[in-house]
């Protein structure tokens, strides 16, 4: 008989109970509850290649962690359940859009569902061999690159690596902030030693002394064994504390001690261990902003921020990205069904705004060789609006640096509109500012919420048309 094939079921409640018990014939389903923090150390079982997406009964508003769940559980294919079908613009819409390959409304035909699962887990299976590079390698590969921003930041990467002070790196999402991180480690002396990771982001308020310090047996109820932290676990290595502005004042002033004096406590223990390992932090904000906030406690910021290299976006580094679309398609064409990018794509690839920088660059050419049948990839395949006057890049030099601006400014605004199916709140989102400033660029350039480009109409002085 032949072995059940792990099917990952992230749901906030048992539903569907004749769908799942259909399924259980030939999957062997592993539950997932996503209304609580993802825990630090989350991983799907062996092989697990595909999940289903139950939002049956909670609406995703009320799962505050979804996101991190599903990105944490870093599966091929999901696919989702929902009560009906989902309205452009929800937040439905938007993690079926951004997660899943295909969704199912009530009732669900779980014949169909098995079809569909069965499809994408062959499609997860033929494109392992196919890739030829592990995960890492694939992250590795947003440090490559000739443009002077990424040389600049290698060359930090490689100084900061021989010593053993903290290195802070800061950057936008999606820029290679891990990928950066594990440079330091795998170019220093300790690369033979442990490199843990702490996920700050999805460090919850209650468990976070018990997570990063550790408990001796009988500290608290349940705790039937000692159980080393994560810092203790990273004692002769690197620890990498990723998204360091999450924390809160309180968990900050958790670690303060440990950043002070190289040791700590065991829930439960008396006696201090003394940690040797390299502190390696990375960012989102700068950590200076949030200081002067009063979000961010200044003693802990100077602990870690003496060794500071910001990553730059991709749009700032557009001459890269022809070559590391090429390494990316290259990297996946290995073993399967050669594809490459039209000129058309390249183009459109190099004009494009990036909100998500290099992450949103994989998705796209993920996306592109799924879709397209064809040898050449075209910007359809990419998810990429057609080049119009809003999105593409001045042709001319003639313009004046405040018009340059405002050719930027109405690109944001179309682009981060097209990413969220035109829902200002989220479009407000992906550009990182609030809901009113974004309705006041609208306002400003005369832009729709339907497509972001101009409204009929005349000008703002200043404004080139």
């Amino acid at each position: 008989m032949m072995e059940k094939r792990p099917l990952v079921w992230l749901s906030a409640a048992h539903t569907n109970t004749t769908v799942r018990r259909a399924l259980g014939s030939r999957w062997n389903l592993i539950d997932f509850n996503p209304e609580n923090p993802v825990p630090i150390q989350l991983s799907p079982p062996d092989g697990s290649k595909v999940g289903v997406l139950d939002l049956t009964r909670i609406p995703p508003d009320d799962l505050p962690w979804l996101d991190q769940w599903l990105e944490a559980l870093s599966l091929s294919y999901w696919v989702g359940i929902v009560p009906h079908r989902p309205i452009t613009g929800t937040r439905t819409a938007q993690l079926i859009t951004r997660y899943c390959s295909d969704f199912h409304t009530l009732p669900v035909n779980h014949e169909r569902l098995d079809t569909v699962l069965g499809h994408l887990w062959g499609m997860a299976t033929i494109r392992e061999p196919a890739v030829g590079l592990p995960r890492d390698d694939y992250q590795s590969l947003v440090l490559e690159g000739t443009s002077l921003a990424i040389r600049q930041v290698r060359g930090l990467l490689r100084r900061f690596s021989v010593t053993p002070e903290p290195v802070l790196i800061t950057g936008e999402s999606g820029t290679g902030k891990d990928a950066a991180a594990h440079f330091i480690h795998e170019h220093s002396t300790r690369a033979s030693g442990p490199l843990v990771t702490v996920n700050c982001a999805a460090l919850p308020d209650s468990l976070t002394q018990s997570e990063l310090f550790g408990y001796e047996k009988g500290a608290f109820t349940h705790a039937l064994s000692a159980h080393p932290g994560r810092l203790e676990l990273a004692n002769g290595g690197s620890l990498i504390l990723s998204s360091i502005d999450e924390l809160n004042l309180e968990q900050q002033s958790a670690i303060l001690r440990f950043l002070q004096e190289g040791q700590i406590e065991r829930i439960g223990g008396s006696e201090p261990i003394p940690i040797d390992s390299r502190i390696i932090t990375t960012s989102s904000q700068p950590l200076t902003e949030l200081v002067e906030s009063g979000k961010f406690r200044s003693d802990v910021y100077y602990r870690l921020g003496g060794l500071e290299v910001k990553l730059p976006t991709l749009k700032d580094r557009r001459e890269d990205i022809p070559a590391l679309a090429e390494a990316l398609l290259e990297a996946s064409n290995r073993g399967g069904e050669r594809k490459r990018l039209s000129e058309t794509a390249i183009q459109r690839l190099v004009n494009h705004s990036w909100p998500g920088n290099f992450r949103e660059l994989q998705n796209r050419l993920r996306q592109g060789l799924l879709l397209c049948d064809r040898e050449l990839i075209e910007p359809a395949d990419l998810g990429l609006e057609p080049v119009g006057p809003e999105t593409d890049m001045p042709a001319t030099s003639n313009l004046t640096l405040e018009e340059f601006r405002a050719r930027a400014d109405r690109q944001a605004l179309s682009c981060s509109l097209a990413l969220a199916h035109h829902n200002v709140s989220a479009a407000a989102r992906i550009l990182k500012i609030s809901r009113v400033s974004f309705y006041r660029l609208m306002d400003k350039y005369n832009a729709s919420p339907q497509s972001g480009h101009h409204r009929q109409g005349s000008h703002h002085k200043g404004d080139p048309p």
